[in-house]
């Protein structure tokens, strides 16, 4: 296990974190340990260009005790660098030979341009960028990087100097904030990045954002929602969210700020700096969502580590959402010739309703995945396996899936069996009443499906779907006795009749 332990380390504008993994031989890693330290590098260099002696102190401080970490953990190999403040400061290359001797490892000062890389190679390997531009973004404490990519090909990276510390510090001197401060921070901030696209500017639909200042919105905008996910990765933000918490954020001081909801009162001085900088870049390139990559440099240092020891072969590298599926539910030890016949099953059967009830693509994702991972709760116990498959599915690391569309598959494998939908299931309950109501469509498919392969022999295909009035006709056709198929389908129709409003025969 020795052999296969990293860590990375991001030493930062704002903070120092250090990530721990484990990388098993196919080159999939599983964080042991995140650790942080707000050590604040750059307060104050707006002013006098040098890290002051607290930071300094702090930052030595922070870097014995990950030095202690990644020892008790028998790390094998670590990746360690500074960015934005350390390149910046006139003793930056002081603090880097000081911690350097304190981790007992290299450390290097990287460019912005390579801190920009890091961020684009954890972008392309947590989100499928096909057919699409996007812009990646990732905010720190002093620097913002910015790459635009089509393809998974990353076009051309730049570094501003826009990080949420460094711009409180220049422009946001008041408690609260005032107006003409704020303008002046968005005029900075337009001008910087004209300067960098003085013609064409590349229009997107979608920002793929990393960084805490970005983290902290997302955090804000689910707890605005009142909703609650497992993860914060592939969150999706709107714009118009940002602009509705920036607009709350203005007005309130820093005593108020400490106490906004979703919020830690560590980032309540810098967060609307850092908000003003996403707002801008969102109008700037035209873009209407983000969606948060909870990554960003230290999974891209994890990365680059992993592939120079050659860690990471090809085959690890997961392209699709149903390719994760599926290697997620082997290693659950998933029963794959039934799991797939009932997702054959369900599909058909959504596809039959899918022009008349206005399914969507996406809706089609969630049911098939649901249907292939159902009865991954066996791992656990076969007592109450549906609720362990939803305990596994909501916590699971699905690439291509955002927490909202984790949590309805989760929810979709959990009632195809058992008890229906009720308002005392917590997680049912959060959802909006139209995510309810398709989880309750494509859960009582997933039902039907599963109760049509009773036998789990693939006997079952279903041909055909008539829907007159209220009543569902599905045309089935069997290689041999299907009746114990057709009892196994009758027990398990009452979701889809209550959620399609009629009832099932078959024929």
């Amino acid at each position: 296990m020795k052999k296969n332990r990293l860590a990375a380390i991001d030493i930062g504008t704002n903070s120092i974190r250090c990530i721990v993994v484990e990388v098993d031989s196919r080159g999939r890693f599983m964080v042991l340990d995140d650790e942080k330290a707000t050590v604040r590098l750059g307060e104050n260099m707006a002013a006098s260009g040098a890290i002051s002696p607290p930071a300094f102190a702090r930052a030595v401080d922070a870097m014995s005790r990950i030095r202690k970490l990644i020892d008790g953990l028998n790390v094998f190999e670590v990746e360690a660098v500074a960015t934005s403040a350390v390149r910046s400061a006139t003793n930056g290359t002081e603090l880097v030979s000081v911690l350097t001797r304190e981790l007992g490892r290299e450390i290097r000062i990287i460019s912005g341009e390579e801190e920009a890389e890091l961020v684009a190679l954890s972008a392309r390997h947590n989100f499928d960028m096909s057919g699409k531009r996007y812009m990646i973004i990732d905010i720190g404490g002093g620097s913002v990087e910015i790459m635009s990519a089509v393809a998974n090909h990353v076009e051309i990276c730049h570094s501003l100097q826009l990080g949420a510390v460094l711009m409180t510090d220049k422009f946001l001197l008041s408690d609260p904030v005032k107006d003409s401060e704020i303008g002046k921070l968005r005029r900075h901030v337009r001008g910087e990045l004209k300067n960098i696209y003085p013609d064409d500017k590349p229009i997107v639909q979608t920002l793929i954002g990393s960084g805490g200042t970005i983290t902290a919105l997302a955090s804000m905008v689910m707890s605005m929602r009142r909703q609650v996910f497992s993860s914060l990765h592939g969150f999706e933000v709107l714009r118009s969210e940002v602009v509705h918490i920036l607009a709350m954020l203005m007005r309130k001081d820093i005593k108020a700020l400490r106490n906004v909801p979703g919020l830690n009162p560590d980032r309540a001085d810098i967060i609307v700096a850092g908000l003003v900088v996403i707002d801008e870049l969102m109008k700037f390139f035209g873009a209407n969502m983000m969606l948060i990559n909870e990554r960003g440099i230290r999974e891209g240092l994890i990365i680059r580590c992993m592939k120079r020891l050659q860690l990471l072969p090809d085959s690890a590298v997961l392209r699709t959402w149903k390719e994760s599926v599926l290697e997620f539910a082997s290693s659950c030890h998933f029963d794959e010739p039934h799991s797939r016949h009932v997702s054959k099953i369900a599909l058909s059967i959504f596809d039959e309703l899918a022009k008349e009830f206005k399914f969507k693509k996406a809706d089609r994702k969630l049911l098939e995945a649901a249907a292939l991972l159902h009865d991954i709760g066996y791992f656990i116990s076969y007592n109450s396996h549906h609720k362990h498959s939803h305990h596994l599915i909501r916590h699971a690391d699905l690439f291509g899936f955002t927490p909202r569309e984790r949590e309805m598959t989760a929810l979709i494998a959990r009632y195809h069996r058992k008890s229906l939908p009720k308002k005392k299931h917590t997680e049912y309950e959060r959802l909006e009443v139209k995510d309810q109501l398709l989880v309750s469509q494509l859960a009582g498919i997933l039902r039907l499906a599963d109760g049509l392969d009773r036998r789990r022999n693939g006997l079952v295909e279903v041909v055909a779907l008539q829907h007159t009035e209220s009543t569902y006709k599905l045309q089935l056709l069997g290689t041999e006795d299907i009746s114990v198929e057709i009892f196994g389908g009758n027990a398990k129709k009452d979701l889809f009749e209550k959620a399609f409003a009629g009832s099932v025969t078959f024929q």
